[in-house]
This record gives structure tokens, C-alpha cells and sequence, in this order.
């Protein structure tokens, strides 16, 4: 059975650069989410194995949704908060919100599977 993954980010480019990398993987992409609101109800249906979670969407913070996911709703997906750089100060306690791992833009489709595979 593959593992799937929900992709949260109001970046097409970096919707359609994560889910090729990860389908390329193997991995089962059951949901993309551009606004936080769709991404959180996307995650609560589908409960994926994991979430690529950008930390600025249009409507709530990266941190806010994996709190609202983890703390709140006691979801097990896995998290990789991604993030541009600069903005790492703003989650340097990822950790504390339920993130597994924090990746900065910009990546290479090799580095998010190594992390992607570090994780599984």
C-alpha cells in the first residue's frame, strides 16, 4: 500500500514541483490545498500519512494549522513545514507545534525525499 500525502500551499508552482517529486517516489497525493481552511479539512478527512505545509498561506499560518491538526484534532500524519528563508526565526519551536521537520525554500526535489525518506 503507498503512503500518502497531503500538500498544503498557495504556490501552484510549489504544489506541482512537490507532488511530481513525491508521485515520481511512489507516494499517493490524495489532496493539494491552497488556503489553510481546505488544507485543515482536507487533512481531517483524509487523515494522509503526510503533510507538506507551507508556514504562509493566504488565511492562517503554517504553525497555526499544524497546531489545529495535532494539538486539537490528534492527528498522526507526519508534518514537514516549509518555509522561505528569513522566516525561521519565526519557527525556530516547530517542534512544539507537532512539526516533524522544517525544510527552506528554495529545495531541491532530491533534498525533500531525503527528508521525506528520513521521516518513513
Amino acid at each position: 500500500m503507498s503512503k500518502t500525502v497531503l500538500i498544503i500551499d498557495d504556490s501552484s508552482f510549489m504544489r506541482e514541483f512537490i507532488e511530481e517529486t513525491l508521485e515520481s517516489e511512489g507516494w499517493d497525493v490524495i489532496g493539494t490545498a491552497a488556503d489553510g481552511n481546505s488544507g485543515v479539512e482536507l487533512a481531517l478527512e483524509h487523515q494522509p500519512d503526510l503533510i507538506t505545509l507551507d508556514n504562509v498561506l493566504p488565511d492562517m499560518l503554517g504553525i497555526e494549522i499544524a497546531k489545529i491538526l495535532k494539538k486539537e484534532e490528534g492527528i498522526t500524519s507526519k508534518i514537514i513545514m516549509i518555509s522561505a528563508l528569513g522566516q525561521d526565526e519565526m519557527i525556530k519551536n516547530y517542534e512544539d507545534y507537532g512539526i516533524e521537520y522544517y525544510l527552506v525554500k528554495p529545495f531541491t526535489s532530491e533534498e525533500l525525499i531525503e527528508n521525506v525518506n528520513n521521516l518513513f
